[in-house]
């Protein structure tokens, strides 16, 4: 009997893991080995070109480094980057967060068509807010008369720069700052009225206070965005050079990978830093929407009503003169002396420039990332949140889902040269391939589907997989009966927010392509670059009209989701 027992504290007994668990530290396993192949690899790879000793050089890597830093040329297109970016920042938030405003606090018509409009830009390439600020005030514009008057001397440059980025970020900026006023306390404003607060005083102790993690999230989501934007400045920047445009010279143009390495070291920074503000922010945001709060109903006010409709209109009539002039411009037969309807843009690039095929990668590359990302998203999502296991792994998943958020396109698509088109890389084959363009986009908007998920999977009660395994129900069958189902709604939403990213992307997968796997949204650039004007803007109209449709087939799988798997949401009746 002593040695029975010493037996049995010598060797104490241990749970077996059972083969589902398993399977789901290897499918964890499997999202941390993706995402170091797609993002650690490469931008390591980035650090490390930068800091190489040029060949036949005097100096060290580090000292090149330097030098390269503290060049005019560099600093020039630096300094041109930053007050670009601050600049469109101080002109978008006022004007989006008086839109939203005006969505959220006002009984004005029509606000979910306003809306509609507002979100169009989101459909299309930014190359398209550019080309059509071409043809209403480039040197043969209907308005360039005006834009001269205005003191401008030509559309080309930092002033085309800063008009089209408006109207590009505009609709991201609003996005943010409407959830932000949306979640507001009708007690506070009741208790202000009852004190007598004046409109002008509540707007600044109450409707400001309570925005403000909003507006500092739109302002750096903007910053970021301008900042690291390649296709705006690329088509009507001219002579005024930024960081974007600088990397895409030194890489295509001049093949100096190290100077193109260290650039895009520089345009990593700003991201990096307005990603950790946010991060900041966000740890100090207090609930402002608790369970005992009153929501916000607007009240009629014909004046103010009347004032937030004629500002809207006012705004949204410029989103659709800027989004109508490219439409128009598509179907002109010559720009501006033959104005007549014509589909010979169409036929130019289609046919006659064979971007027929562009187009149809577009579409493989939108539906690969569609299915793929949300795959990997959902999956990798589930398994961080609903299973147990690798305890010390998940912060690392963790931050890495999150660091594509501050990784401009740019930057990842160089890296992706310096890693995939490496000799000694087993992986060197997926070179310039469809599915590297593939695994390059799904990265690129990682966190922003990841975010999605997680924020749906946080709802559900953790005691479906609890009674589950009471139960003895394998992890599988919860997962394909309960979680599934539960989610689908927020999949299609990913799943249409991966596709509509990969037909507009561009900076991503600029570096990535070749003449078989070219891209419309590249496309664009390359007529640009040639003069044909026209037949760019009709590509970039297709890539809108292709976002538009595929948009409204999602909406209509959307409810028949709602109706088969939703009615659980419905109240009893």
């Amino acid at each position: 009997m002593s040695a029975v027992a010493a037996a049995v504290r010598a060797a104490p007994l241990r749970q077996r893991v059972h083969w589902s668990d398993r399977l789901a530290h290897l499918g964890l396993l499997g999202v941390v080995a993706l995402l170091g192949v797609g993002l650690v690899a490469p931008l390591l790879l980035i650090l490390s070109k930068a800091l190489d000793a040029p060949q036949g050089g005097a100096v060290s890597g580090l000292g090149a480094f330097a030098a390269y830093l503290t060049s005019p040329a560099l600093l020039t297109s630096l300094w041109n980057s930053v007050w670009v970016s601050l600049l469109v920042t101080a002109i978008v938030l006022p004007l989006a967060f008086a839109f939203a405003y005006a969505l959220t606090r006002s009984c004005m018509p029509a606000k979910a068509l306003l809306r509609t409009v507002m979100l169009l830009p989101l459909l299309a390439p930014s190359l398209l807010s550019a080309i059509s600020l071409i043809y209403w005030f480039g040197n043969q514009g209907v308005a360039r008369d005006f834009w001269t008057a205005l003191g401008f001397t030509g559309i080309y440059g930092a002033s085309g720069i800063v008009l089209a980025e408006c109207f590009a970020v505009f609709p991201h900026v609003l996005m943010i700052l409407v959830t932000a006023l949306s979640l507001a306390d009708a007690r506070l404003y009741e208790a202000a009225d009852a004190l007598g607060t004046g409109t002008l005083r509540k707007f600044f102790t109450i409707t400001l206070p309570g925005a403000k993690y909003g507006l500092i999230s739109a302002a750096l989501v903007c910053f970021t965005l301008v900042i690291t934007d390649f296709g705006i400045p690329k088509v009507v920047g001219g002579n005024f050079n930024v960081l974007a445009t600088d990397v895409f010279k030194l890489v295509i143009g001049q093949h100096d990978f190290q100077r193109g390495a260290v650039v895009a070291l520089l345009l990593l920074l700003p991201a990096v830093l307005t990603f950790a503000i946010d991060g900041l922010v966000q740890r100090r945001q207090t609930a402002t929407l608790t369970a005992r709060a009153v929501a916000l109903v607007p009240q009629r006010a014909r004046g103010f009503d009347a004032a937030m409709a004629l500002y809207c209109l006012c705004i949204a009539a410029l989103v659709l003169a800027m989004f109508g002039m490219a439409v128009f411009a598509s179907f002109a037969k010559l720009w501006p002396y033959n104005l007549s309807p014509s589909l010979d843009h169409y036929v130019a690039g289609l046919i006659d420039a064979d971007l027929a095929d562009a187009l149809a990668n577009s579409l493989k590359l939108a539906c690969g990332t569609a299915v793929v990302g949300t795959a990997v998203v959902f999956v990798g999502a589930y398994l961080l949140e609903k299973t147990r296991g690798l305890e010390a792994l998940r912060p690392v998943v963790r931050l890495a889902a999150m660091l594509p958020m501050a990784v401009p396109g740019l930057v990842l698509g160089l890296g992706y040269i310096f890693f995939f088109n490496a000799p000694a890389n087993p992986l060197h084959g997926l070179y310039q391939t469809l599915p590297l363009m593939v695994l390059c986009t799904v990265v690129h908007f990682y966190t922003t589907g990841h975010l999605t998920v997680v924020t749906a999977l946080k709802a559900l009660d953790a005691e479906f997989e609890a009674v589950s395994a009471s139960l003895k129900v394998p992890l599988y069958k919860t997962f394909w009966r309960v979680t599934l189902p539960i989610c689908l709604p927020v999949l299609l939403d990913v799943s249409r927010y991966f596709f509509i990213s990969a037909m507009t992307t561009i900076s991503a997968v600029v570096f990535l392509y070749s003449p078989d796997t070219r891209l419309a949204s590249v496309a664009i650039l390359n007529l640009d670059e040639a003069g044909d004007t026209g037949p760019a803007a009709a590509m970039a109209v297709l890539i809108a009209a292709t976002s538009a449709v595929v948009t409204l087939l999602y909406l209509a799988a959307g409810h028949w989701v709602e109706r088969r798997t939703q009615a659980w949401r419905a109240p009893a009746r």
